[in-house]
């Protein structure tokens, strides 16, 4: 039987540790309300663009421009967009599993895969693992701004370009509501063409003039399409990631409480306990003595 006071240490310890997961899920709450409000500002301009490049690419020579040009998948690459930090409930490992399926399909498919990782959590892991890390971005959620969404894109679109890979796809975490993420699988290189209109969404027939001319407007339109794309999974794993964390440390939070209301519980049966010996005891000496 464990002594009294190991038990009043235990509660107590367990009470700290309840603080900080309050304390946690109160910053994550705050967090996520702005991180909220930037990714539902961004996601309709992001999928517009998406939607009418899309568009374009059915009607325009995709010989014109490198980024529209398709490629044999010999080598993929795959970008895992994961946190920086822990405590965040299954975020991270929902992530990883899929990567390693899809990794998997691509090499039964005889692809070769490459990775490039947003996040410590993907790189401690990745690292370990036989797949070569091409490139790695680390720290930018706590200040992130649309200057990663550029450098990002900017890397991929060289590497594309320079025929590193040929398929480009990024795995990450799709925020839906403040205990809700969805992991998604998307292609970003090359352009797949937009073969079916949403319903309600115009549809133009024909072709396009372009001021100045084409091949000008593509190699100015599509870097920042791509950019714009990769600033918009940054936000969405950022709002993700608050979420996530927020819902993990409530859950905490109130394990906390129920381990403390088991423990107090058993602290003072231990205590009675000891005071009805005691007083068994005292009782046994004194008619002892008569």
């Amino acid at each position: 039987m464990p002594s009294l006071q190991s038990l009043r240490r235990k509660i107590a310890a367990i009470k700290n540790t309840q603080k900080i997961t309050k304390a946690m899920k109160m910053v994550a709450a705050a967090k996520l309300k702005r991180a909220q409000d930037r990714i539902l500002s961004a996601r309709p301009y992001g999928h517009k663009m998406r939607e009418v490049i899309a568009n374009l690419s059915r009607r325009v020579n995709r010989s014109s421009h490198p980024l529209l040009q398709k490629r044999t998948a010999r080598n993929i690459e795959i970008l895992v967009v994961t946190s920086d930090r822990g405590l965040c409930g299954a975020f991270n490992a929902n992530i990883i599993r899929k990567a390693f399926e899809f990794i998997h399909q691509s090499e039964a498919r005889g692809s070769k895969v490459t990775l490039s990782v947003v996040g410590r959590k993907g790189r401690e892991y990745f690292r370990r693992r036989p797949w070569p890390l091409r490139q790695q971005w680390l720290g930018i959620f706590d200040r992130l701004s649309y200057e990663h969404g550029i450098e990002i894109g900017h890397d991929l679109i060289e590497s594309y370009t320079k025929g590193t890979f040929d398929e480009l796809y990024v795995i990450y975490n799709e925020f839906k509501s403040a205990i809700q993420q969805r992991v998604i699988v998307e292609k970003l290189f090359p352009i797949e063409a937009l073969d079916q209109i949403n319903e309600g969404t115009p549809q133009f027939g024909g072709s396009y003039l372009y001021e100045p001319d084409e091949d000008e407007l593509l190699a100015a339109l599509l870097p920042k399409h791509f950019q714009t794309q990769a600033y918009r999974v940054l936000l969405e794993s950022s709002a993700a990631e608050h979420g996530a964390r927020m819902a993990a440390m409530d859950g905490a939070s109130r394990n906390a409480g129920e381990i403390i209301k088991k423990l107090t519980l058993y602290y003072n049966k231990t205590r009675q306990a000891a005071i009805t010996k005691e007083l068994m005891d005292i009782v046994g000496g004194a008619e002892a003595l008569k």
